[in-house]
């Protein structure tokens, strides 16, 4: 049984591909991984998100700790079984979520007390907890306990948090060995703090090789910074973590920002900006974004993208999508939905496909060109 093993396969300049090896599967990278919060891709079946050409899928600690239950979850034979995804699944911290909740949370050295947003009942999640759940759910991919402060925050507030969750790091690393058989077959990744400082990025980096993990992910970014920080904080950023693993920037993002950042040598993203556009009638497409709930899709008999091979692009008109989601069939959100899943897979396996070819530098410029370009009825 492979526990985990990265390997690159080809590199031009930054960006790499090659594949992360697991027991239940193979992960090519560049990967995006679509984001299952509740124990569901949202108006997908699981089938159909692998039909897409997603080898992961991520969950979230928090939402499942709340509802039904990590142990509910365990009794039931664990999360791949609960919803039926025998693939690899990635499971982040709980951190995130907690610390959005501001007013409903005290943050100590143990850890986050908060109050549930579902009937304020209190928990407590502290890394040891958050390697409890992970494992009961059964996650192949476990994410590290950390803080992720807003990244305009005053420096020396931001370090403490940094120096905070490198603490938890170290506990997380504990806690996560300590779990004996899910620890044999599954891996933990460790997250790299600081928001835009390049120091306390550094801090961070080093921390964090020192505890030792078998990835390393990019936190505290796409927070609200803007594309131009995000990337000029990658571009210091990444290369402070070991090569020879997977660099994992958590919520990103955009079409663009993807090819932005596999340019800075990341290798795995996760974000639920495909699904939730999909629901409110956002399409991406090779051209650029459009809104299907716009007049001028109402007699448009053309697909979304005549580059795309999903099903809604090969049954269904722009016309027929916009009425849709003007009448509030969820039929709309789902084919939308489906379309923007396999869209992101598409963009990855171009990526995937040109840095093996040596060409991702053209690939980048031309994709720029056609994304960003004036929108076009028929792209």
């Amino acid at each position: 049984m492979t526990r985990f093993a990265f390997s690159i396969a080809a590199t031009d300049g930054k960006a790499r591909t090659g594949s992360i090896r697991m027991r239940r599967g193979k992960i090519r990278t560049p990967a995006f991984m679509p984001v299952g919060t509740a124990a569901t891709v949202k108006a997908m079946k699981p089938e159909a998100v692998r039909a897409t050409g997603a080898d992961v899928i991520l969950g979230n600690t928090y939402h499942l700790m709340l509802r039904p239950g990590a142990e509910r979850v365990a009794r039931l034979g664990g999360l791949h079984r609960f919803m039926n995804w025998d693939r690899p699944i990635l499971t982040d911290s709980g951190g995130y979520q907690v610390m959005s909740l501001s007013a409903l949370r005290k943050i100590s050295e143990e850890g986050v007390s908060f109050a549930s947003h579902l009937d304020g009942s209190r928990h407590m999640l502290s890394p040891e907890r958050s390697m409890e759940i992970q494992r009961l759910l059964g996650s192949d991919i476990v994410m590290a306990f950390d803080e992720c402060p807003k990244a305009d925050r005053p420096r020396d507030e931001i370090a403490r948090s940094m120096e905070l969750s490198m603490r938890w790091a170290l506990r997380s690393r504990e806690a996560f060995d300590a779990g004996e058989d899910h620890a044999a077959g599954a891996a933990l990744f460790g997250i790299q703090q600081g928001a835009l400082d390049e120091g306390l990025r550094r801090a961070s980096a080093e921390v964090l090789t020192g505890i030792g993990f078998d990835g390393y992910a990019v936190g505290g970014l796409a927070v609200g910074e803007g594309q131009a920080a995000m990337f000029a904080t990658l571009d210091f950023s990444a290369p402070m973590l070991p090569a020879d693993r997977p660099r994992y920037l958590m919520g990103v993002g955009k079409p663009d920002d993807l090819v932005g950042a596999v340019a800075r040598g990341i290798d795995m993203f996760d974000c639920v900006l495909p699904t939730r556009s999909g629901r409110n009638g956002q399409a991406f497409t090779w051209a650029g974004p459009l809104n299907l709930r716009n007049a001028r899709h109402a007699e448009d008999a053309s697909p979304l993208d005549q580059r795309c091979a999903c099903p809604a692009c090969a049954h269904y008109s722009r016309a027929y999508l916009h009425h849709l989601h003007k009448s509030g069939e969820m039929l709309g959100a789902m084919l939308t939905t489906e379309h923007n899943l396999w869209f992101y897979q598409a963009l990855m396996a171009a990526m995937r496909e040109a840095i093996g070819d040596g060409r991702f530098a053209e690939f980048a410029r031309e994709f720029d060109q056609g994304y960003n370009s004036p929108p076009a009825h028929s792209p």
